[in-house]
């Protein structure tokens, strides 16, 4: 019990001897500002009236221009050298090292971009539409990093970046109110590439134009069509692209025979003609499958329509329908089945009674003329 007393009395002289201890530093700091506070110059306001005359009185004192200081020494130079290079060329150096770092990280990142884009896939053309891309996606990078790592070195060397900050910005607003369009064709054609819609040598149609595909850029399309006529197309301006050779191709076979005709024996000679022709060997690699036949499709004015579909290599859906076409009309011609052509049936009317009045019909037949 009277240690705990003791206790209880010592901590309590503590807390007394550091109240006191915080006390006196407070009093001896007044006691030092004090002087400083009485010896400050008397203010206008304070001067009495004889003191005001008698500075009135005495003439003004010119002041002595400030001495020029001495030049700095070799000494001097190397000690401030030595602390920038041991404060801010430190920093610069830390600086270079991270950027450094960052471009061999951008090297290795557009490389396996490159790997991701090329991974089960074979071709030159797509080799090329991949560097592409990946070099876009490099650029960017190295100049953001680069862009970045000079202001950084700008600020430690004293030079303020606000306004070249605020320029770049004027500089770069201006650039984008006069070549938005390029920009645009620009991003829209870095997206092209980088989803490889379309590649050289196919066959596609853009913008209600249609043709071969000569040449893919960031800014545009090359085309040329079947009348060897080149199309220029911007990449900001292609909305819908049609690729009518990616993987595999097929053609669509709208066949109109007269009313009259058996559907399925046009369907029995349309899958003969496709089994032959898959048979040779001119076409055994261009057709991938049978003949798909959808049965019938529409009732047309003067005949049926029987349609149909093959499914071929990427280029090869033409030949192989101009020939499969050829060789329909041949067995057509054979089986004496009619190929409607336009009809037209003229009607004279009738009158009130159901009496339809008489038509005059005069059949004219000339004779060649002789030469």
């Amino acid at each position: 019990m009277n240690q705990k007393l003791w206790m209880k009395s010592r901590t309590s002289n503590i807390f007394v001897f550091g109240l006191k201890a915080v006390l006196a530093s407070a009093f001896l700091l007044a006691l030092l500002s004090a002087p400083v506070a009485l010896n400050r110059a008397p203010t206008a306001f304070a001067q009495t009236p004889l003191t005001a005359a008698k500075q009135l009185s005495e003439p003004a004192k010119v002041e002595a221009p400030p001495k020029k200081s001495p030049p700095k020494t070799i000494d001097e130079y190397v000690t401030e050298g030595q602390n920038w290079l041991l404060t801010s060329g430190l920093h610069v150096l830390i600086i270079l090292l991270l950027m450094s770092f960052a471009l061999k990280s951008t090297n290795v990142f557009a490389r396996q971009l490159l790997a991701i884009f090329t991974k089960n896939k074979e071709g030159t053309e797509l080799k090329k539409r991949a560097d592409t891309a990946t070099s876009v996606v490099r650029y960017i990078l190295i100049a953001s990093t680069v862009a970045i790592a000079g202001m950084m070195i700008l600020k430690e060397l004293g030079i303020e970046i606000g306004p070249i900050l605020a320029g770049a910005g004027v500089v770069g607003l201006a650039v984008g109110f006069g070549a938005q369009n390029l920009v645009k064709d620009v991003i829209s054609g870095f997206f092209i590439l980088l989803e490889d819609q379309i590649r050289v040598g196919d066959v596609v149609q853009i913008a209600d134009k249609s043709g071969v595909v000569e040449k893919v850029t960031l800014r545009m399309v090359v085309l040329r069509d079947v009348s060897y006529n080149v199309h220029y197309i911007p990449s900001g301006e292609i909305k819908v692209v049609t690729n009518m050779t990616k993987k595999y191709s097929g053609f669509v076979y709208d066949i109109g025979v007269a009313y009259r005709e058996n559907i399925d024996q046009v369907i029995e000679i349309m899958t003969e003609i496709d089994t032959q022709m898959r048979s040779e060997e001119e076409y055994e690699t261009a057709i991938l499958e049978p003949l798909e036949v959808f049965g019938l499709q529409e009732f047309a004015d003067s005949a049926v329509i029987v349609r149909a579909r093959s499914k071929t290599e990427t280029g090869k859906q033409w030949k192989v329908g101009r020939e499969f076409k050829k060789r329909l009309k041949e067995r057509f011609d054979q089986m004496d089945i009619e190929i409607p052509y336009p009809h037209m049936t003229v009607y004279a009317g009738a009158d009130k009674n159901g009496q339809a009045p008489p038509v005059h019909i005069s059949i004219d037949e000339r004779s060649e003329a002789s030469s």
